[in-house]
């Protein structure tokens, strides 16, 4: 073992002998590969499995004692976290006084914290970065990448951008009020659907651009308007709008359909080790590596532990399919058994629903039979009770809350091609003549299952899915692999819980 491998190993094992709590035990193997990485300036992937509060020492520590200079690239909301807290303490217990930066490339011997907006605004829109590419970069949360490059290049138009546009050409007053007139009428006139959002239809396409074409004849457009224009008619973009029925008000917005090339030229620019908790189902991480073009860099992916993150995995048999007409009563008739079992327990119990109108079903039938105690999507933090939520509030909110004793799944979290910008990424895949299941829609079922899981794993708390689908469709063995390790059971019983 080199220098810095051995140091991080001696250092960080000594720390986790004097806190109490770190039961992870991948720590030490994590910190040599990224202290590897440090040394040779090489490039590595990282699944975790876990949240970034279980595995953060694993990259910190060799960080902070590598000789040279490091980028750590993470979420704005994480930054003060890092700055304020979590760095200047753990300089203070390893004895090092490393300087450190942010959003900004420090000497050599420093230490930079970089957001991830920031980072990748510097390599798409600058012609040279201020970070070196020879600096190798931590990429923590690096499942998130892609989420975030996409919100980055998206374009949004709202109402301060119609003024500002009347602004600019107050002698085509008429002209514009009429035109978003009949853009207004032409996406309110679509059917209701549960997402609020959009695909441009040619009528809207034509009145919009028709009037930008005209006014541009005139003099420049405001930027955001040049922004969108320019971005909705190049190759692969998605233009869609997002309604508030109840306000009569609507957004524009111009979005990549494929990011994945653009990562690549950033990536494979500079020495990165990527880091996240949940990136691929493959043991290798194959499809995230390969969708990113990063090739054969060393991937690792650090199994949890059978004895410590086991969840015990309830899948009844008779469930109907969740699209046919039993279901819905079924599904509402098996949540309240599982509740009432749970009710001594005196502990959370969350239901995650995706579909929109299936979701108030639940709650108002919940709300009829168990009162006050089932909330909905509430935000404020509570220990014990009902909370009904999709799975992107319970993912962002999770540890705002107790960790449920009971995590219930209606359906699986595959995203429903109902949905205009689900549909327009299908359609994406499909002229590329990509198998758009299984690169896209059962990826994001995955991630999402995993990450939702992760609370309960070290309570070994129960997981009820109770959509069918796990086990009557191939894809099934997937999502059974995503939720390993697991005790199964196809019967919930009192007795079953208390033999847990």
């Amino acid at each position: 073992m080199t220098l810095l491998e051995s140091e991080v190993h001696k250092r960080l094992k000594n720390l986790l002998r004097e806190r109490k709590g770190y039961t992870w035990p991948h720590y030490l193997t994590m910190a040599r590969l990224v202290s590897r990485s440090l040394r040779l300036r090489s490039s590595a992937l990282m699944q975790t499995g876990n949240d970034l509060s279980r595995y953060y020492l694993s990259y910190l520590i060799p960080a902070l004692l590598s000789p040279d200079e490091v980028n750590l690239v993470v979420p704005t909301s994480g930054q003060s976290w890092f700055m304020d807290s979590l760095l200047p303490n753990l300089q203070t217990e390893l004895g090092t006084n490393k300087p450190i930066f942010l959003n900004s490339q420090g000497p050599d011997g420093s230490l930079s914290i970089i957001s991830i907006q920031f980072w990748l605004k510097e390599f798409l829109f600058k012609p040279k970065s201020v970070f070196s590419t020879k600096t190798v970069t931590l990429i923590d949360q690096a499942d998130q990448l892609e989420t975030h490059i996409r919100e980055l290049l998206s374009i949004n138009i709202s109402a301060k951008d119609w003024l500002k546009l009347l602004e600019t050409f107050p002698q085509e007053q008429e002209k514009i009020n009429t035109i978003r007139s009949k853009v207004t009428h032409a996406i309110f006139a679509h059917p209701s659907n549960p997402y609020n959002c959009y695909l441009f239809d040619d009528v809207e396409y034509r009145h919009l651009f028709g009037l930008l074409l005209h006014l541009q004849t005139l003099k420049p457009l405001p930027l955001a308007w040049q922004q969108f224009q320019q971005q909705a008619q190049s190759p692969n973009q998605v233009v869609s709008s997002a309604v508030d029925r109840q306000r009569g008000s609507f957004l524009l917005r111009t979005s990549p359909l494929e990011v994945s090339s653009l990562l690549n030229k950033i990536l494979l620019q500079q020495p990165v080790v990527l880091m996240g908790g949940f990136l691929d189902t493959h043991k290798d991480i194959l499809t995230y590596r390969t969708s990113l073009g990063l090739g054969n860099i060393l991937s690792v992916t650090f199994s949890p532990n059978r004895n410590r993150e086991q969840v015990n995995l309830y899948t009844p048999k008779y469930m109907p399919l969740p699209n046919t007409p039993e279901f819905q009563g079924s599904l509402l008739q098996e949540i309240c058994r599982l509740i009432r079992l749970m009710l001594n327990q005196k502990n959370l119990i969350v239901i995650l629903v995706e579909d929109v109108p299936l979701k108030a079903q639940i709650a108002t039938f919940l709300a009829a039979e168990f009162g006050s105690m089932v909330q909905v999507e509430n935000k404020t933090t509570f220990n014990s009770g009902v909370l009904v939520a999709g799975w992107a509030f319970w993912i962002a909110h999770q540890t705002d809350f107790a960790v449920p004793e009971l995590l219930i799944m209606a359906t699986l979290p595959i995203p429903s091609p109902e949905n205009p910008l689900v549909a327009a990424q299908i359609s994406y895949y499909k002229k590329q003549r990509q198998d758009w299941f299984g690169l896209y829609l059962l990826p994001k079922a995955l991630n999402s299952i995993q990450r939702a899981v992760m609370p309960l794993r070290e309570s070994q708390g129960i997981v009820a899915l109770l959509d069918s689908r796990v086990l009557l469709r191939g894809y099934g063995k997937d999502i059974l692999k995503s939720l390993a390790p697991y005790a199964q059971t196809n019967y919930l019983d009192q007795e079953f819980l208390l033999l847990r």
